[in-house]
């Protein structure tokens, strides 16, 4: 059985599926996809994207709000609270840092990736990191608020061994996601080989990044399995192997 570590369902296209939600659930238990996390991206879409999957146990959520979003909802540690206490919420993000898309004076997003670690702290809630070159400073401030109390995954890997080995000495697991099956992704290749068992996880990010054979389409959760065959080719092991213990670890990490 496999897991999808983050996806965000609210934003898949669901014509293939008759735009029924449930048609497309039946895809991903066929495929034997047992559980999703779904990744909140900002609070004004939370309340339906937690409407779409409410009926389904299969399906947890996380709330937060991504590093790139702006003229939005802005949460306070308060805010994150409140969502983030029923039991459906089961991490808080996605949050982070990106130096890619935003510029300028960024004090308003070291604030909101702040606000998040302690969130989740007081939640005792594991933590969805974002991350885009703004590497130094994203481990700065996961240590400087103590994130490593409650860890959480660096997902969409895309950064060096260096920056995994610190992120794991703070207590975080490292996803890797569709990107792995590029041509051109030898680093994170490279770091895929080496994440020890106990620490890693694999992704889709759906609807974003399809892996390859479906690279520049439309992604979905039953890929996943795409990311698992990849990993074990590199890793020297069976795609059932990466399927256990990814889903092992994150079943552990968050304590479901």
């Amino acid at each position: 059985m496999l897991i999808d570590s983050h996806c965000h369902l609210d934003r898949i296209d669901l014509k293939p599926y008759q735009n029924d939600f449930s048609n497309f659930m039946a895809e991903v238990q066929t495929n034997q996809i047992e559980h999703l996390l779904c990744i909140s991206i900002d609070l004004e879409s939370y309340p339906d994207m937690l409407k779409l999957v409410s009926d389904f146990n299969n399906i947890s959520v996380t709330v937060g709000v991504h590093p790139n979003v702006q003229n939005c909802t802005d949460p306070s540690i308060e805010d994150l609270i409140v969502l983030g206490e029923t039991k459906k919420v089961i991490g808080i993000g996605e949050t982070g840092l990106d130096y890619f898309r935003s510029e300028g004076d960024l004090a308003w997003q070291h604030q909101r990736f702040r606000n998040h670690i302690n969130a989740a702290k007081a939640l005792k809630k594991p933590l969805i990191i974002h991350t885009r070159e703004a590497q130094e400073d994203t481990l700065r401030i996961l240590k400087e608020e103590g994130a490593g109390e409650v860890g959480g995954i660096i997902h969409c890997f895309t950064e060096d061994w260096e920056f995994a080995k610190k992120a794991m000495d703070l207590n975080f697991h490292i996803s890797f996601s569709g990107i792995i099956t590029f041509k051109n992704a030898v680093s994170i290749q490279e770091v895929a080989k080496k994440v020890p068992p106990d620490r890693l996880l694999i992704e889709t990010d759906s609807p974003y990044l399809a892996p390859v054979p479906f690279r520049g389409r439309p992604n979905y959760p039953v890929y996943v399995k795409y990311v698992a065959e990849q990993i074990a080719d590199l890793r020297g092991v069976t795609t059932t192997q990466i399927a256990d213990l990814s889903t092992n670890n994150f079943y552990n990490l968050f304590r479901l």
